[in-house]
């Protein structure tokens, strides 16, 4: 009886586990200027499942989206999209040039060595949402990722 416990347990555990794996690397924000209102944040995500980014909040702006870089003929657009697919076990990038997330109406002026949080939010093929919350290191205005 103990024994059955301890794997109901152990599994339980495991299963709760498994949809709270959203990881982020290497996030960072470029530092802006006094007036700038907007910025873009950038990191990358991995998913043990599948999942999708639907909601990005924080404290420092108005509001928050996820944006899409395209070339539409030979212009370079960018558009809000709804969410993103985040494939099981594989990294999905959030850089310039492609998926990043946008602030809008910044309520303060970013500077590097701060750090800003952002919120996250994923749903799971079962419908379950969850938060991650990530401080993200602001970078000076002069940084570039590496590739």
């Amino acid at each position: 009886m103990y024994n059955k416990f301890l794997v109901l347990a152990a599994a339980s555990l495991f299963s709760s586990a498994a949809f709270a794996q959203v990881t982020v690397g290497d996030p960072w924000i470029r530092a802006t200027v006094p007036a700038q209102k907007t910025a873009g944040a950038f990191m990358q995500l991995r998913s043990p499942k599948a999942t999708r980014l639907v909601d990005v909040q924080s404290p420092v702006a108005g509001r928050a989206e996820v944006h899409q870089m395209a070339m539409d003929g030979q212009t370079m657009r960018m558009q809000k999209v709804d969410a993103i697919d985040l494939p099981a076990n594989q990294p999905v990038n959030l850089s310039s040039g492609g998926y990043h997330v946008m602030l809008f109406d910044l309520k303060k002026q970013l500077k590097e060595g701060e750090q800003v949080p952002l919120t996250l939010t994923f749903v799971g093929a079962d419908k379950k949402r969850e938060n991650v919350t990530v401080q993200v290191p602001v970078k000076p205005l002069t940084y570039t990722a590496a590739h």
